[in-house]
């Protein structure tokens, strides 16, 4: 297994009603997070959404830029193969 960190944009939704990780904003992929952008709670969900999504641990992905910002730079560390299937298949997904 080659492991890579793969870095990419995300745009955050936080406060919405339905929860998930996928689709694309620009070039950044969409998360939508329940939690509000108060006290570090939406960027604490966005690590856990984006963890799930990637299968992978929450150690294993990292906010690099944007921690109070709706956009963010975040790295994901793993299997660089599968990860890069998988942020594919998630920005085509709605």
């Amino acid at each position: 297994m080659a492991v890579l960190v793969i870095r990419f944009s995300v745009h955050v939704h936080p406060g919405s009603k339905s929860p998930g990780v996928g689709g694309g904003y620009a070039d950044a992929l969409i998360v939508r997070t329940r939690a509000r952008a108060v006290d570090g709670r939406a960027t604490e969900e966005v690590v856990e959404r984006l963890a799930d999504a990637f299968t992978v641990r929450r150690g294993d992905v990292a906010i690099v830029r944007g921690a109070t910002s709706r956009n963010k730079v975040v790295e994901v560390r793993g299997d660089a193969q599968r990860l890069n299937e998988r942020l594919s298949e998630l920005r085509q997904s709605t």
